[in-house]
């Protein structure tokens, strides 16, 4: 009878462990998977600012300028997305 509440906390702290081992399996996410977030984030903010860029060319008429400022507007959100985002995964 002895062995049998010894089984039932050795099964017991195994399921613990394995379940914990699962969660920090899936807090952490690949390197090609990192990079590839960052540089979509990146990319995504570059060709968001120059497409209203363009719009705002069409529409008002001003055709390089308005694109021009839009793309480095992007650029600058797009490197300020990047660091954000590599600052919280350091934490």
């Amino acid at each position: 009878m002895a062995e049998d509440p010894l089984k039932t906390r050795l099964e017991i702290a195994k399921s613990k462990i394995l379940r914990k081992e699962k969660a920090e399996k899936e807090g952490k996410t690949s390197p090609i998977g990192t990079a590839f977030k960052l540089s979509t984030e990146l990319v995504s903010a570059v060709a968001v600012g120059t497409i209203i860029g363009f719009i705002l060319d069409k529409t008002f008429g001003t055709k390089p300028w308005l694109i021009i400022i839009f793309f480095f507007v992007g650029v600058i959100a797009g490197i300020t997305n990047v660091i954000r985002s590599a600052k919280n995964m350091q934490k």
